[in-house]
């Protein structure tokens, strides 16, 4: 046998063994109510988002202060049903909540992408070169585990100022320690490996072993992490517009929905009450999903 079709039985051996029967994915996917509940949450809030131009009833920005808290089920003077109602400015929630699932997906995707590749690419290194490369990313992590989240978000936008690539940015940079963690430690486990052992022997350098033999080998963890994580960046994007901090107005988002309807809680009820109803069902959703996942795609809870 050849040392380059040698080569690709020991790149392709580990990933194989992670590879997944797809039918029975389906199949436990249908069995779970709880995950088919997750997934139809998760699709219905996607649908809004990608087709909100179309879904939305009302223009989101458009303000009328002679129908300003509007309560649900109210029609207009030409007699259109307003289904949940409008907001201090006279504006639809319903077209609001539509549109700000875009900005809540959007960041939550983006920043779990950065933080993904940062700390992905973080662990790799730490675990592979080991000694004082691994010494000084595993302080880095405890640095930015210690740093307090709020006062880096409140330095980063008063400097640079509130907008959407500034929150990904914000989110993406103290979001990445948990996969370097958790990619090092396997990293650790699997280079003490017989595939990573011949890859060696054949004279691999140390990028072709990170990346063709490692990178894939870590990429299930990897996985449920950030599914996980979308879930927390849409709470922190909502608490960072609740706090004045997320994207500007009159960009709608839910944090910023919520901000508003706290001075009318009392006598608006709806202002605040569908918007957090939106982030709740959207994190649960994504929970739910990801426990699933995680229990697919992890071999030792099948046992």
């Amino acid at each position: 046998m050849s040392d380059e079709s040698l080569s690709l039985e020991i790149e392709t051996a580990p990933v194989a063994a992670q590879g997944q029967d797809w039918r029975r994915v389906l199949a436990e996917l249908l069995r779970n109510r709880a995950a088919v509940l997750g997934l139809a949450i998760v699709l219905a809030v996607v649908i809004a988002a990608v087709f909100a131009a179309w879904i939305a009833p009302a223009d989101p920005t458009a303000q009328a202060i002679t129908q300003r808290l509007k309560p649900p089920l109210w029609r207009d003077p030409a007699g259109q049903l307003v289904l949940l109602g409008t907001d201090h400015l006279g504006r639809d929630i319903l077209s609001r909540l539509i549109f700000g699932a875009r900005i809540s997906l959007a960041i939550g995707l983006l920043a779990v992408t950065v933080a993904g590749t940062i700390g992905t690419l973080m662990g790799l290194v730490a675990g592979y070169r080991g000694g004082r490369v691994d010494d000084f990313c595993m302080r880095l992590t405890d640095t930015m585990l210690a740093m307090p989240f709020i006062l880096l978000a409140l330095a980063v936008i008063a400097v640079l100022g509130p907008s959407l690539k500034n929150i990904v940015f914000v989110l993406g940079v103290t979001s990445w320690v948990s996969y370097a963690r958790v990619v090092r430690a396997e990293v650790l486990t699997l280079r003490a490996r017989e595939f990573v052992a011949a890859a060696m022997a054949l004279g691999s350098g140390g990028r072709r072993i990170i990346f063709r033999h490692l990178l894939p080998n870590v990429l299930t963890p990897v996985i449920v992490i950030a599914t996980l994580e979308v879930a927390r960046m849409i709470i922190l994007e909502s608490a960072l517009s609740f706090l004045g901090l997320g994207i500007p107005p009159p960009t709608p988002t839910w944090g910023g929905m919520l901000a508003d309807g706290r001075a009318y809680i009392s006598t608006a009820w709806w202002l605040a009450t569908f918007p957090g109803l939106c982030i709740m069902l959207t994190v649960l959703g994504i929970n739910l999903l990801g426990d699933w996942l995680r229990d697919v795609l992890d071999p030792r809870l099948q046992l």
